[in-house]
């Protein structure tokens, strides 16, 4: 069974649970994208052009348009993957050619089982970084290790740097707004790849960092300064949702919202307790 992650648009993502085991029949199926799928759980076979494999947490199965495959289970029973799809849009922006898809899979890799960790980090509401971002990234990673060459980011010209600042003061302005990595690109007028490349490999952020941080600020200022209920707070300032809100929150201040409200009013023990805990004993 899957759920899906990120729907649409450059890029979708497919959260797989797989609970076949030993007993159960294999069956032929085909590839109707190219997609690779990080293995974060169990472990299964897998064989396509005529070549057998066998995938493990960490390993990232690697889908060819068109191919033929067949999925077993002889060794252990059930999996999880993140499997990502993506459009030939993208394909052609991170310059990844056709022979890399038929690599098939390749075994744990230490740069790429990070960015499929960050991932699925994003999944679960854990990372700050959107989901279609991680998924870029671990895309392009992948293409330079399957293709055996090094990504490099050139040396940002001074019309992607005032490129990317415009595109900050745009998120900034917008910032309680639902705004995707799509939209933000399309204003910029280049490709949501090459647009998340300049973004961060200017301003040190991804876009949706970025915007994350402007959201914070924001509701810093209006716990510090206003009544509204923090439910108002996260709502106004952009979050849809009041949990992802206080995690966030807390993630970043290392307090509550409602302690953060609380410490702004004058209850200085707060964020004394939490220096103590920062400093060395």
């Amino acid at each position: 069974m899957y759920r899906i992650a990120l729907p649409g648009g450059s890029i979708s993502v497919f959260d797989y649970r797989c609970e076949v085991g030993p007993g159960d029949k294999p069956f032929v199926e085909l590839h109707d994208h190219y997609s690779i799928a990080y293995v974060r759980k169990g472990s299964f076979g897998y064989r396509a052009r005529g070549e057998s494999f066998e995938l493990v947490a960490g390993s990232i199965l690697v889908a060819n348009r068109g191919d033929e495959y067949v999925c077993t289970h002889d060794h252990a029973y059930g999996d999880e993957c993140l499997s990502f799809v993506f459009s030939e849009t993208l394909l052609e922006a991170i310059g990844s050619q056709n022979g890399i898809w038929r690599t098939g899979c390749l075994p744990p890799i230490p740069e790429l089982v990070v960015l499929g960790e960050l991932a699925q980090a994003a999944v679960d509401g854990r990372s700050d970084l959107a989901l279609d971002e991680a998924g870029m990234l671990l895309a392009a990673r992948f293409v330079d290790v399957a293709s055996g060459r090094e990504s490099r980011l050139a040396h940002a010209n001074a019309r992607d740097r005032r490129r990317a600042v415009e595109a900050a003061l745009w998120l900034d302005a917008r910032s309680s707004e639902p705004v995707d990595l799509e939209s933000a690109a399309r204003v910029a007028g280049i490709s949501p790849f090459h647009f998340l490349r300049l973004f961060a490999g200017v301003l040190g952020v991804t876009p949706h960092q970025y915007l994350v941080r402007c959201r914070l600020r924001r509701a810093a200022h209006l716990l510090a300064e206003d009544t509204r209920s923090i439910t108002d707070v996260a709502f106004d300032v952009g979050f849809a949702d009041l949990s992802n809100f206080v995690r966030t929150f807390h993630r970043a201040a290392g307090v509550s919202p409602r302690a953060f409200r609380r410490s702004a009013k004058g209850d200085r023990k707060i964020f004394q307790d939490r220096l103590v805990t920062l400093l060395p004993g």
